[in-house]
C-alpha cells in the first residue's frame, strides 16, 4: 500500500464519502447525498485520507449544541454540556490495518483537544463490532453507557474520551 495522507473534506469528495459509508453499513447507517450534505454542513471536523487511487477514509464529526436529529446525539447532549460528536468514520477495506483509522484519529484528537473537552461516539453492540470496540478501547476511550433502540433489534455502547476538563449536565 502507498503512503496516504490526511487533508480537510471538500465537496469534491461527497462521491466517495457517501459510496464508501454506504459500503460500510451496518457500522454506519446509510445515507443519501442531501443528508451527507446536511451532516456536512454542521460539522465541526470533515477529515479524509487518501492515497493516489482516492479516498481510503474519512471522519465527520458535528460539535454540541447543533439541531442535529441523531438519537445517539441527543443521548450524549442530555448528559454533556460540551462535546463534539463523532458522528461516522469509515475506512476502505483495502486499508485496514494499515494505520488510517488511527491517523483519522490522532489527528481528530490533536485538532479538537484545544476547542472540546471530549469526544463523544457510539459503537455497534447489535449488530455487533467487536474491532471497533477494542479500537476505540485502545485509542483511551471509555465505555459510558449503553442506548437500545426502540424496536430492540439495534444496541450502541456510548463512548468517550476526554481532552480536557468537562463539564456534565445533571442526568
Amino acid at each position: 500500500m502507498s503512503e496516504f495522507t490526511l487533508r480537510p473534506g471538500t465537496a469534491a469528495d461527497a462521491a466517495a464519502v457517501l459510496a464508501l459509508n454506504n459500503a460500510s453499513v451496518p457500522h454506519v447507517n446509510a445515507l443519501t447525498a442531501d443528508t451527507l450534505a446536511q451532516i456536512v454542513a454542521m460539522s465541526a471536523h470533515y477529515t479524509v485520507a487518501e492515497d493516489a487511487d482516492g479516498i481510503l477514509g474519512f471522519v465527520l464529526c458535528i460539535p454540541s449544541g447543533r439541531a442535529y436529529w441523531s438519537e445517539n446525539y441527543a443521548w450524549f447532549a442530555e448528559r454533556y454540556a460540551d462535546f463534539l460528536y463523532l458522528d461516522r468514520v469509515a475506512v476502505q477495506p483495502r486499508a485496514h490495518r494499515r494505520g488510517v483509522g488511527r491517523a483519522l484519529y490522532d489527528d481528530l484528537h490533536a485538532r479538537a483537544a484545544d476547542r472540546w473537552p471530549c469526544i463523544a461516539l457510539e459503537v455497534n453492540l447489535r449488530p455487533p463490532n467487536a474491532v471497533s470496540d477494542a479500537f476505540h478501547v485502545a485509542m483511551g476511550y471509555e465505555a459510558v453507557g449503553v442506548r437500545t433502540y426502540d424496536d430492540d433489534t439495534k444496541a450502541v455502547r456510548m463512548y468517550r474520551r476526554a481532552l480536557k476538563p468537562q463539564s456534565r449536565r445533571p442526568a
